[in-house]
């Protein structure tokens, strides 16, 4: 399936927006400042670096966000940490399983068993 920019944004936004906490009580975005959404700031990025992952594995998902997205976010520190990510603040890192779905079911493709380690599952890896 092949779909614009602006139809796979509009996608995303209905399935993550939709459960975000940061929304506010009438359903929009609750951030000061929407733009600084890593997640839209993002989403090209995002979209390709889960496009171009072919796996089972959110390691595998991880990792391309790692190297894809946070290497060039704003909010990543040169030492490659991240403090929004580490205090939970960080709506791609939050939202990483339902954003894969989001965009996979967009495009035709499907997560089909996600493998995730057992125990704490920790996505803030630098």
């Amino acid at each position: 399936m092949q779909l614009t920019f602006e139809e796979l944004e509009t996608v995303v936004r209905g399935k993550i927006c939709a459960v975000c906490s940061d929304r506010d009580g009438k359903g929009g975005c609750g951030l000061e400042d929407p733009s600084a959404c890593a997640l839209f700031r993002l989403l090209p990025y995002v979209a390709r670096a889960i496009q171009s992952t072919h796996s089972n594995d959110i390691r595998d998902y991880v990792a391309a966000i790692r190297g894809d997205v946070c290497s060039i976010c704003w909010d990543r520190e040169q030492d490659g940490t991240c403090k929004r990510r580490e205090q939970v603040r960080c709506s791609l890192d939050a939202y990483l399983i339902p954003i894969i779905e989001a965009i996979q079911e967009a495009t035709g493709r499907k997560l089909t068993t996600a493998v995730v380690p057992r125990g704490p599952v920790a996505l803030t890896c630098a």
